[in-house]
C-alpha cells in the first residue's frame, strides 16, 4: 500500500487529554495485532500491492506503553497486521493498518443515518462525540487540501475542514479532517479512553492502496510515522515518544497474538541502531546498512549503495505497510546470486509469481536455505531466519521474498515479513531503532 500524502504538513502540536486509569501509572499502553489465519498472502497480490506502495514512497520523494493487539489480515489477501481501536459515543470498533511508513489516520466512513450495517465502516451520525474541524481551524493546516478547496475566512460559519490525501498509483481517500473519542481494549482488559484524537474521515476513497486487495479486511490506517498528526505522535507525550511492536510468525497455527506497545518495550535486552534523517521524507523511519553477510561471509557491496544522496534518494526504511523487503539493484544482484550459487535445490519451473529466484522443495522436510544478516550502523547485527525471506509461493516452491528497487528512484525498505520474530522498538527522544528476539520469536 502507498500511504503517502502529496503534501508535507505543518509542524502542529496536539494535546492529549487521557483518562486517569490506574493501570497507566506503569507510562504504557499495551494491545493486540491482529491476525486473521497463519497463511501468507497471494504472492502474486503480495508483490503487486508492495510494488505500488514502493513506488509510491518513491515518487513521493521526488516531489517531495500502549499495547495493541495486532491482527494479521491475510485471509483476506493482504500482508498487513491490524490494530482495533473503537472510535466514537458509543464506540465504534474497527480495524486499522498499522503503518510505520505514513503518518495520516484515517477510516472509513458512512453518512448513513438508519439501518446501517455496521461492518467496516464508521457512522460519524451515531456518535455523540464526534467533531469536524472547521476549515479555518489551525489543525485544518495540517492536511492536504482538495484542488477545489476554497480559500477559508471567518464569513464561512459551517465550513468543515476538507482533506484529500492521495497517493501516485492514483489512489486517494477524501473526507472531514476531524477529531474523536477514542477508546482501546487493553491486553490486561482495561478500557482506556482518550477524549481527543485527530484523523480524517473519509467519504470516498478510490484506488487500488485503499480498496484494492493489499486493503481487504482493514477499515481505515493507523499512521505511525514521525511527523505531527500521526497516531505516534499524538499519543507520544503521554508515553514517552517511543513505541514497540512484535509481529509474530504467520505460518505458526493457530496464530499467535502479536502486539503494539505506546511506550517502548518491556524488559528485554536490545541491540540498537541510530534512526537516520532525510528532510526531504521526514515521514520514515531511515537505519544504517554497513556491511551483507551470507552465511557470515561479507558480499562485496560498497557501503555507498546504501547511502541518501544530496538529493534525498536512497537510505533504508524500517515499514510495517509493505509486506516484502526491497533492497537498492546493486546490492540486491549480488545477493541474489549468491544465494543462487549456494542453495544446492533444483529451480521451480514455475516462473509466473512475480519471484526471481525459486526452488522445488517438493521432496525436502526442512530444506537448508543459507543465512542472511545485515550489520548496521552502530555495529549491531540483524540476522534474521531464512523464513523471514524464503516463503511457501506455491505448493512444494520457496522463493526469495526480496525485491529490486533502481537507486536513482527510492530508497531500500525492510518490510514487515523480514521483521516477524523480533520485538522492535522506535526511539523518537533518543533517535534510535531497537531489537531483539526475545519475548517474539518462538522458543
Amino acid at each position: 500500500m502507498a500511504f503517502i500524502s502529496k503534501s508535507s504538513c505543518l509542524l502542529i502540536f496536539f494535546f492529549l487529554v487521557a483518562a486517569a486509569l490506574p493501570h497507566l501509572s506503569s507510562a504504557y499502553l499495551k494491545l493486540p495485532l491482529l491476525r486473521k489465519n497463519p497463511y501468507p498472502p497471494a504472492p502474486s497480490e503480495a508483490l503487486s500491492a508492495d510494488s505500488r506502495r514502493v513506488s509510491a514512497l518513491h515518487r513521493r520523494r521526488r516531489h517531495f506503553h500502549t499495547k495493541f493487539p495486532v491482527t494479521s489480515a491475510a485471509s483476506s489477501g493482504s500482508g498487513q497486521y491490524l490494530v482495533s481501536l473503537h472510535l466514537g459515543t458509543p464506540p465504534q470498533r474497527l480495524l486499522l493498518v498499522a503503518d510505520t511508513g505514513s503518518d495520516l489516520t484515517w477510516v472509513t466512513c458512512s453518512a448513513c443515518r438508519r439501518h446501517c450495517s455496521s461492518r467496516g465502516t464508521f457512522f460519524p451520525r451515531h456518535s455523540t462525540s464526534f467533531s469536524p474541524y472547521h476549515c479555518f481551524d489551525s489543525s485544518c493546516n495540517l492536511v492536504p487540501h482538495p484542488r477545489e478547496h476554497v480559500q477559508c475566512n471567518h464569513t464561512h460559519l459551517h465550513s468543515t475542514c476538507r482533506y484529500e490525501y492521495a497517493y501516485s498509483d492514483g489512489s486517494v481517500t477524501r473526507g472531514f479532517f476531524s477529531h474523536e473519542t477514542t477508546t482501546f481494549n487493553s491486553s490486561s482488559g482495561d478500557l482506556v479512553l482518550f477524549q481527543h484524537l485527530s484523523f480524517g474521515c473519509g467519504y470516498n476513497n478510490s484506488g487500488p492502496s485503499v480498496s484494492g486487495p493489499s486493503f481487504n479486511g482493514a477499515n481505515g490506517v493507523m499512521g505511525m510515522g514521525r511527523g505531527p498528526i500521526s497516531f505516534f505522535s499524538q499519543l507520544g507525550q503521554e508515553f514517552g515518544h517511543k513505541f514497540s511492536y512484535c509481529l509474530m510468525d504467520y505460518t505458526i497455527s493457530p496464530p499467535p497474538t502479536s502486539y503494539l506497545l505506546i511506550g517502548g518495550a518491556e524488559r528485554y535486552k536490545l541491540s540498537y541502531t541510530p534512526l537516520l534523517i532525510n528532510p526531504l521524507s521526514p515521514t520514515f523511519y531511515y537505519i544504517g546498512i554497513q556491511t551483507v553477510f551470507i552465511n557470515n561471509v561479507k558480499l562485496r557491496i560498497s557501503s555507498s549503495v546504501w547511502g541518501i544522496d544530496e538529493l534525498g534518494n536512497g537510505g533504508t526504511v524500517v515499514d510495517s505497510g509493505t509486506t516484502l523487503t526491497f533492497l537498492t539493484e546493486p546490492a540486491y544482484r549480488i545477493i541474489l546470486a549468491a544465494f543462487d550459487r549456494l542453495v544446492k535445490l533444483p529451480k521451480s519451473v514455475e516462473q509466473t509469481l512475480g519471484f526471481d529466484l525459486c526452488f522445488n522443495v517438493s521432496n525436502e522436510l526442512r530444506p537448508s536455505l543459507p543465512r542472511l544478516s545485515f550489520k548496521l550502523f552502530g555495529g549491531s547485527l540483524f540476522a534474521p531466519p531464512p523464513r523471514n525471506y524464503f516463503i511457501d509461493a506455491a505448493d512444494g516452491v520457496k522463493c526469495l521474498a526480496l525485491q529490486s528497487v533502481a537507486p536513482s528512484s527510492g530508497f531500500s525498505v525492510i518490510g514487515n515479513l523480514m521483521q516477524q520474530g523480533y520485538t522492535f522498538e522506535f526511539d523518537k527522544d533518543r533517535m534510535r531503532l531497537g531489537y531483539s528476539r526475545r519475548g517474539c520469536a518462538v522458543p
